[in-house]
């Protein structure tokens, strides 16, 4: 027997001790248990989250000038340099494209930084995990949070754009608050359902972010969904990062999003939330063996 073995041994039987309280003899066991999580980690711990989300923004930047908004000056560059190549390219007036394509980062950049993220959301805190008792959806909220931090020092290119190029801001608008509360539900579902996944499974975690990289460009970001061939809309049609991708660039471009992006946003979410809710309840207890 090596010694890694009955360190093996003690977490099974832990884990094995904690299976029954967890797994529930009832479906809505594992409803009530994924909420009670949920709310305990939003009632009981929602200033440790705050607190510390915001710390991790500050600590990356300690000690630069510009400090937290090196966010936007690197995005904005990138940004500016994909205008000049891609707007030629497709044919477009490079103003127009200028704010479709920012506007399409910072949308596109706050959904695959939370998938991302959260597949590691509990292994990153596993030292955290075992030296303090704390609901799951404590890790969850932290990384949301941070990365709304950042989506919010994205918030001065809609300034640039809307000054120096021709977009302005209408009712429409507001509606980019909705779109932004519905993206972040679908991620706390997601990263319940992907965080859990990933810490019993680490080859999932590659697996997603590989994925990650291909669906960056089989999501409308760099190009138009008007310029597929018919026979090739199917790519923009079944993505689901393309109607939740609306939510947010429509509203920033001053017009309504369609109503089948809302449609399918909401379907997607509560797709997701079906999976996500009743799995996450069922073994979130399990997290501190697994990490």
């Amino acid at each position: 027997m090596t010694l890694a073995e009955p360190q093996e041994a003690a977490n099974t039987s832990r884990e094995a001790q904690a299976a029954p309280a967890t797994q529930g003899s009832k479906p809505g066991g594992a409803f009530e248990a994924a909420f009670q999580d949920l709310w305990e980690g939003w009632q009981d711990f929602r200033e440790l989250w705050l607190a510390v989300g915001w710390f991790d923004i500050r600590k990356r930047y300690r000690r630069s000038v510009l400090g937290p908004f090196w966010i936007t000056v690197s995005l904005g560059a990138f940004v500016a340099g994909l205008t000049v190549i891609y707007g030629p390219l497709l044919g477009r007036d490079m103003r127009d494209y200028a704010a479709y394509l920012a506007f399409g980062f910072i949308g596109w950049n706050l959904m695959s930084e939370v998938v991302m993220e959260g597949c590691g959301v509990f292994v990153s805190n596993s030292l955290r995990i075992q030296q303090m008792r704390a609901p799951m959806s404590l890790y969850i909220y932290e990384m949301i949070w941070r990365n709304l931090l950042i989506l919010a020092h994205n918030f001065p290119i809609y300034l640039f754009v809307i000054i120096f190029f021709p977009i302005n801001p209408t009712f429409a608008t507001l509606l980019l608050i909705p779109g932004i509360i519905l993206v972040t539900i679908n991620s706390i579902m997601a990263t319940m359902l992907l965080g859990t996944l990933c810490a019993r499974f680490r080859d999932i975690q590659p697996i997603v972010m590989t994925i990650m990289r291909m669906m960056f460009l089989l999501t409308p970001v760099l190009w138009y969904p008007d310029q597929l061939p018919p026979e090739h809309r199917l790519i923009a049609d079944l993505n689901p990062f393309t109607y939740l991708l609306d939510l947010i660039r429509e509203a920033l471009l001053g017009k309504a999003p369609p109503l089948y992006a809302w449609g399918v946003s909401l379907g997607i979410t509560a797709a997701v939330a079906a999976v996500a809710i009743p799995f996450y309840g069922r073994f979130c207890k399990r997290i501190p063996y697994w990490v």
